[in-house]
């Protein structure tokens, strides 16, 4: 993964915090400890290695999966935006969308957490940030890429 290239950022909404209708109480514990999801309102075209992907309008995701107390730090939506995007679906769906409909290979978890650092590192050049988020990634990634396994 030595090249990355897209033309627009993608075009995204974000998604509320369910807060309402929840009692004082749990409303502030869901607003301190839950990630704002966000939803592509635009199919968001990108290639790798001149490899022409999209990620469908309509995939929700929550930018890089970044606990709260790092976000003074690190936003999710800031430099991990993009790698963190595609890292989502490919969590998502074990492979990627080529432009003319074929399907990438199928990839493992390790796989996709190594294309993540790849990725972010080709888009945003920070190694040390990238690699950290990796290590973070093949530490507790599992339970996002069960959860996904169990559930779609």
């Amino acid at each position: 993964m030595n090249t990355v290239k897209y033309e627009i950022m993608p075009a995204m909404r974000p998604l509320p915090i369910p807060t309402k209708g929840k009692g004082f109480v749990a409303a502030v514990i869901m607003w301190l400890v839950a990630s704002r999801q966000w939803q592509l309102s635009e199919d968001w075209k990108f290639t790798i290695d001149g490899t022409p992907f999209v990620i469908p309008a309509g995939f929700t995701f929550d930018g890089a999966s970044i606990p709260k107390f790092f976000w003074t730090y690190l936003s999710p939506t800031g430099v991990l935006l993009m790698p963190g995007l595609i890292h989502d679906w490919v969590y998502k769906h074990q492979s990627l969308n080529r432009v003319d409909g074929r399907q990438s290979p199928e990839l493992s978890q390790k796989e996709c957490d190594v294309m993540f650092r790849e990725l972010a590192i080709a888009i945003n050049g920070f190694k040390f940030i990238n690699k950290a988020a990796y290590v973070a990634l093949r530490a507790f990634g599992w339970m996002a890429w069960n959860k996904h396994r169990k559930n779609d």
